[in-house]
């Protein structure tokens, strides 16, 4: 006999995707994910999980977890994401998640985990700490994504492995159990995603790296200042229309994120002609970041000081995700024989 396709609901493709509840949101995860995110809950269902399991594996000490789930919460509605049009929950809120990571344990092997990129880089990073949950991370991260029966997962580079994994264990549960799950696809609207410099022109912004060289949503003006006047330059083209560095070029990059086309155009044109002055440039750069990013501060602490708020907006969530979530398990059940009764 055929084996059947599951059903799958009616309506708009499914988008899934997590977000840690570690470190500070900055610049470029604005830039690089959530600004996209705000853009898919406009044509797809949408599932925007905070993955605070997934932080247990690298942050163990939960003092501060509940403040940095306000936290991430309260920052991410503030660049724009709607809880009345997206279900915005923390992942430990829908039990039926570690069911199915359990489930799909059974269809995971130990040497393909090893080898995954992350794990090693876990494994040098904390050596004293190195946690089944570490390894079984892309099984855990497979379980959020399918247990909503997502199409679509917003990803960079770093998760691309994770995410060929995700349809591996895909393929398998529906091979020996039957169609229950689509292969989960990456997805940032076919526009290559942006990564945004580092002040330091060393790489690019990071929660963990220099963080003097990151620009961070919570930052307040006075250090948006700071940081950005720090940027690195040096003494200015000496031949008209020369090349740019890359520390100058990652100057122009964060320009063309929060300036006005006039005056970018302003400072290539000084540059091309050796009259740049790099202290009037980056004056011009912090001002326009501390425009950029003062709205989005000030809401999000606004949010984060409005704890009744924020519950009824997880529990909003919870019970958007808890739905899908039923559902699916209903199929996974079935496919796999534990209908008993």
């Amino acid at each position: 006999m055929g084996k059947k396709r599951a059903t799958l609901p009616a309506g708009r493709q499914v988008v899934m995707s997590g977000i840690r509840p570690t470190g500070f949101l900055h610049l470029g995860n604005y830039f690089g994910a959530v600004r996209n995110y705000v853009r898919m809950q406009e044509e797809f269902e949408c599932y925007f999980m905070v993955a605070d399991l997934h932080s247990l594996t690298t942050h163990p000490d939960t003092k501060e977890l509940k403040q940095n789930v306000h936290r991430v919460l309260s920052e991410n509605i503030a660049c724009g994401l709607d809880p009345d049009r997206v279900a915005l929950y923390c992942q430990s809120h829908i039990h039926e998640t570690t069911e199915l990571y359990l489930y799909l344990n059974m269809l995971a092997y130990k040497g393909e985990l090893e080898k995954t990129t992350t794990f090693k880089e876990k494994v040098r990073q904390q050596p004293d700490n190195v946690n089944a949950g570490l390894l079984t991370y892309p099984v855990l991260q497979t379980a959020d994504i399918i247990l909503h029966r997502a199409k679509y997962v917003p990803v960079g580079k770093d998760q691309e492995q994770h995410l060929e994994m995700a349809r591996n264990f895909v393929n398998r549960f529906n091979h020996r159990y039957g169609e229950v799950f689509p292969e989960p696809q990456a997805f940032n609207f076919g526009e290559e995603l942006i990564k945004v410099p580092s002040l330091d022109g060393a790489g690019k912004m990071s929660k963990s790296e220099n963080q003097y060289a990151t620009l961070y949503l919570s930052d307040d003006d006075e250090l948006i200042r700071k940081k950005v006047m720090k940027a690195k330059t040096d003494s200015g083209p000496e031949k008209t229309n020369s090349p740019r560095p890359d520390y100058i070029q990652n100057i122009f990059l964060l320009m063309r994120l929060v300036s006005n086309s006039a005056i970018i155009t302003k400072f290539e044109t000084d540059y091309n002609n050796c009259s740049i002055r790099y202290g009037d440039m980056k004056k011009q750069l912090a001002e326009d970041m501390v425009q950029f990013i003062t709205p989005i501060r000030e809401k999000a602490e606004a949010i984060r000081n409005d704890e009744k708020y924020l519950r009824e907006v997880m529990e909003k969530g919870a019970e958007k995700a808890r739905k899908s979530a039923k559902a699916t398990m209903e199929l996974v059940r079935k496919a796999l024989g534990l209908n008993y009764f």
